[in-house]
C-alpha cells in the first residue's frame, strides 16, 4: 500500500511556483531576449532564490521548491534545456486578456543541458525542509508545444513528439534521484483541461478516451522503472492573473488516475471552479491525495480553520491516511503572471498551521 512520505498525518507540500518580484520577472525576460547572459542571470537568481526557500520554510512547508524563479512557465522549463523548439510561435488563449506565446517543436528533439536538476542541486544545498521538484508531463509539453503548422516536419502527430519527451523526462526523474530530491511532480494540467466540453471544442478534441489514454501513457512511460522517490502528479485548470482556463468537475478524468504509476494526486478542489469534492468517492483506493486546500486565485486569506474544514470535508471520502495537503496550484506557473507574494506567504502558513490542527485532532 502506498503511505505518506512522512511519520505524521497531513504532510503539506508546495505544488511548486511562487510569485515573483518584479525585478526577477524583468530579469527572465531579458535572458530570454539576449539582453542578460545565463551565466549572470543564474547568478543574480542564486542570491535571490534563497528569500524564496526561507520563505516557505518559515511558513511551516514539509515539502519545498526553489519557488520556480529560474523558469520562464512550468512547461517551457523543458524547452529552455532541450534543442528543438522555435520560441514563440504558438499563441495560445488564456484566461486574461493578456497575450501568452509558446515554442514549438521544429526539429529533433536533443537533450542540452539537465531541466532541473542543476536548479535542485542548489535547493538541495540551501534548504533545511525536503524537497519536491515539478517536471512537465509528456503529454502537456507534447499538447502545449506541437503545432501542425510548424511541428509535422519534424514529427508528423503530437503522439510521435510526445513519445520523444518521454525519454528524457524519465532520465530527468532518475537525475533527481541520484541528486537525493525525495519528492518528484510531473505537471498535467492538460488532463484536467478536459473536462471542460469548452476547451474541448475549442481545441477540436473529438475522441477524449484517446487523449486521456496518451496522458496516462505519457505518466507511466516517464515513470517506468522509477523507484526510491514520492512521485506525483498534479491536475489543475490552468490559470493567469486569478483566472481559470476551464471549469467542472474531475469526473471524466478520476478513473484514469488509478492507472497512473504514481503515488499521489494533487488535485485542485478549493476554487469553486473545481465544482465540488463529491467526485472523492470515486478516487482510487490505492493512491495518495494532494488535497488543494488553498484557492491561490483568491485575495482571500484562508485562515486555519477553513482549511481544516476543506480537509475533514474530503475525509467524508478519503481516509486522513491517504491526504496530504497544498495548494490548488503553484502561485505563478508562468514568470509573468502577477500575483502577490506576501499573500501567498500568508496562505501557505495558514494551511501549515491548519495541518497541525488536524493533528492535534485526528492524530
Amino acid at each position: 500500500m502506498v503511505t505518506l512520505p512522512t511519520d505524521y498525518l497531513f504532510p503539506t507540500l508546495v505544488v511548486g511556483s511562487l510569485p515573483r518580484p518584479v525585478w526577477i520577472r524583468e530579469l527572465i525576460e531579458e535572458r530570454k531576449e539576449g539582453q542578460i547572459g545565463e551565466a549572470d542571470a543564474d547568478a543574480l537568481l542564486d542570491a535571490a532564490i534563497p528569500a524564496a526557500i526561507r520563505m516557505q520554510e518559515r511558513a511551516g512547508l514539509d515539502f519545498i521548491s526553489d519557488g520556480e524563479w529560474r523558469r520562464e512557465s512550468y512547461v517551457k522549463v523543458f524547452t529552455e534545456a532541450v534543442d528543438g523548439f522555435t520560441t514563440d510561435l504558438i499563441l495560445a488563449s488564456s484566461p486574461s486578456t493578456t497575450a501568452l506565446t509558446y515554442p514549438a517543436v521544429t526539429a529533433e528533439l536533443r537533450p542540452r543541458r539537465p531541466i532541473t536538476t542543476a536548479a535542485a542541486a542548489f535547493l538541495k544545498d540551501h534548504a533545511h525542509a525536503r524537497l519536491n521538484v515539478s517536471l512537465p508531463s509528456p503529454y502537456t509539453v507534447a499538447r502545449r508545444m506541437w503545432s501542425q503548422e510548424h511541428s509535422t516536419a519534424a514529427y508528423a502527430t503530437w503522439e510521435d513528439f510526445m513519445a520523444a519527451c518521454v525519454p528524457i523526462i524519465r532520465q530527468e526523474i532518475q537525475d533527481l534521484i541520484a541528486l537525493g530530491v525525495q519528492a518528484v511532480q510531473l505537471d498535467d494540467p492538460w488532463l484536467a483541461l478536459l473536462v471542460d466540453p469548452r476547451y474541448r471544442e475549442r481545441e477540436g478534441i473529438t475522441d477524449v478516451n484517446h487523449e486521456i489514454e496518451m496522458s496516462v501513457a505519457g505518466v507511466n512511460g516517464a515513470t517506468e522503472g522509477i523507484e526510491g522517490v514520492f512521485l506525483s502528479v498534479h491536475l489543475c485548470h490552468a490559470h493567469y492573473n486569478r483566472r481559470h482556463g476551464t471549469r467542472g468537475p474531475y469526473d471524466l478524468i478520476i478513473g484514469a488516475l488509478g492507472e497512473m504509476n504514481v503515488d499521489r494526486f494533487a488535485m485542485e478542489f478549493a476554487t469553486p471552479d473545481a465544482e465540488g469534492i463529491e467526485v472523492l468517492k470515486d478516487f482510487p483506493e490505492h493512491k495518495i491525495l494532494g488535497l488543494g486546500v488553498i484557492d491561490h486565485t483568491d485575495t482571500h486569506v484562508e485562515t486555519p480553520e477553513e482549511v481544516v474544514a476543506r480537509v475533514e470535508a474530503a475525509m467524508e471520502y478519503v481516509p486522513k491516511e491517504r491526504i496530504t495537503l497544498n495548494t490548488d496550484c503553484g502561485f505563478a506557473p508562468s514568470s509573468s503572471n502577477p500575483m502577490d507574494f506576501d499573500e501567498a506567504y500568508l496562505k501557505l502558513k495558514a494551511m501549515c498551521q491548519g495541518a497541525q490542527l488536524l493533528r492535534d485532532k485526528h492524530g
